[in-house]
């Protein structure tokens, strides 16, 4: 999995019969270590219920069709968690609680 943080919506409104109804979202690829974008961007469908600027577990390829958003679908990437805290040598980089 991969760690993002959730940009806005993306709107597609002709698209495969299999992904009607599928929310997609802008993700950017973040260093977890400092926090900041990559400046590296995906479309993903949320499986999860992710908001603008949460953070965010997403999987690629393959993987990123094993959830029950997904099955079936023609999807590269799928936001699968919704991360609560990121700790780095008993340091804490990110905590939605605090971080929001």
């Amino acid at each position: 999995m991969i760690l993002g943080r959730v940009l806005g919506t993306v709107v597609a409104s002709r698209k495969s019969p299999r992904l009607e109804g599928g929310k997609f979202l802008l993700v950017e690829k973040i260093d977890p270590a400092t926090m900041k974008g990559k400046k590296e961007y995906i479309v993903a469908i949320d499986g999860a219920g992710a908001g603008i600027h949460e953070i965010v577990f997403y999987a690629t390829g393959s993987c990123g069709r094993y959830t029950d958003a997904t099955e079936g679908k023609p999807s590269d990437a799928t936001i699968t968690a919704i991360v609560d805290a990121i700790e780095i040598d008993g340091d804490y980089v990110y905590n939605k609680a605090t971080d929001a």
